[in-house]
């Protein structure tokens, strides 16, 4: 079973068991989830001499998918399970696979005639975006899977015009250069988040206004600091709001991935209790990440009004500055993995092979505060 086949299952919220054959510490940091997902976690090196022991754990009257990290082990598995009789399969590419698949969902039509559509990386938690107008795009916040976004733009017909990142990132390699590069598109970086980078970019700063197409799609970036202190949001065709990691559907941004908890807390509030609370509450807040899976719609898109969050995401509704500070800087999740290593590819100081990328990523993302 491919992770495109598994992602639909996700968002239909099929039933789905699923044999995870890791190892223990792995499958607690970071698993296949969703709403009618149960889980077996049972080490392959315990199956090795046969699966007998847990076949009294395992459904008889549905299909089981065999997971592991990168796909041997659970053909293995899988094959052992068949010669008992059960309906059986594996994700192919393992976890590897799950955590690169991008699902690509419309979120909606624009004002003059362009589309805006959200790439769900549902294995990771994170979200990109392609903005479509009369031939032409722009990208925001990319992964490292560049393939899929250059096959849906050659799919539309349009030319990518901007790569935009909001931010510098810290849980997954920016694939904005890459894209740049291979279409000869703008690349557009926050300054002051661009300040150790190697390679050049066009800054992008506050009142920038950034137009595609003929029907002149604006995107406007509004500085919003505090997940970093370079973060910056954009509002798209005056209905949609690009959060990056500043504001989650049901959380808030970190700000300590550079180390500058204390530092940014302020820049923090004052962009979640000032900056956004002078914007339209019926904008749709589309965010860089979620969390968890029970933020997905029913069509599998991320995005709530700002109005809506504002009443129901406990972050923005913290009363004192002082009680704000105490959540975000005494609550914070443990940092992403090897954060430091993928904050050195995203400024171009280190080059990783292909294989090192996917091992630096692999796991959750851990930008939220909850």
């Amino acid at each position: 079973m491919t992770a495109g086949e598994i992602a639909k299952k996700i968002i239909n919220k099929e039933s789905l068991f699923i044999l995870d054959v890791r190892n223990e510490d792995a499958f607690s940091d970071w698993k296949i989830e969703g709403e009618n997902v149960v889980h077996l976690n049972v080490p392959y090196f315990e199956m090795l001499d046969g699966v007998e022991e847990i076949l009294d754990k395992l459904p008889t009257d549905k299909p089981i998918l065999v997971a592991c990290a990168k796909e041997g082990s659970a053909i293995m598995i899988a094959e052992m399970l068949a010669e008992q009789g059960l309906e059986v399969s594996y994700l192919i590419g393992g976890m590897k696979s799950w955590s690169e698949h991008l699902e690509p969902i419309k979120i909606g039509s624009l004002k003059n005639g362009g589309e805006i559509y959200q790439f769900v990386r549902i294995g990771k938690g994170c979200l990109s975006y392609m903005i479509l107008s009369d031939g032409e795009a722009a990208i925001i916040d990319p992964t490292r899977m560049t393939d899929v976004f250059l096959h849906f733009a050659k799919e539309k017909g349009v030319t990518i015009k901007h790569v935009l990142d909001t931010h510098l990132h810290a849980d997954h390699i920016s694939g904005g250069r890459q894209i740049a590069g291979a279409t000869q598109a703008t690349y557009w970086l926050p300054p002051k988040d661009a300040e150790e980078v190697t390679f050049e970019y066009a800054p992008l700063e506050g009142g920038n206004v950034v137009t595609i197409g003929n029907t002149k799609i604006d995107i406007n970036a509004l500085y919003s600091p505090g997940h970093t202190i370079g973060s910056t949001s954009f509002i798209v065709d005056d209905a949609y709001l690009l959060t990056g990691d500043i504001l989650f559907i049901d959380s808030i941004g970190r700000p300590d991935l550079a180390g500058e908890a204390e530092n940014w807390v302020a820049d923090l509030r004052e962009t979640l209790y000032s900056r956004y609370r002078d914007l339209s509450e019926e904008l749709i807040v589309l965010p860089a990440h979620f969390m968890i899976i029970e933020e997905l719609n029913d069509d599998g898109s991320v995005a709530e009004k700002l109005g809506t969050l504002f009443r129901k995401n406990h972050g923005l509704n913290i009363e004192s500055d002082a009680d704000f500070k105490q959540v975000v800087t005494e609550n914070l999740p443990p940092q992403p993995n090897a954060f430091q290593d993928i904050r050195q590819m995203n400024m171009g100081k280190i080059d990783l092979d292909e294989e090192k990328q996917s091992e630096v990523e692999i796991g959750p993302n851990r930008c939220a505060i909850r």
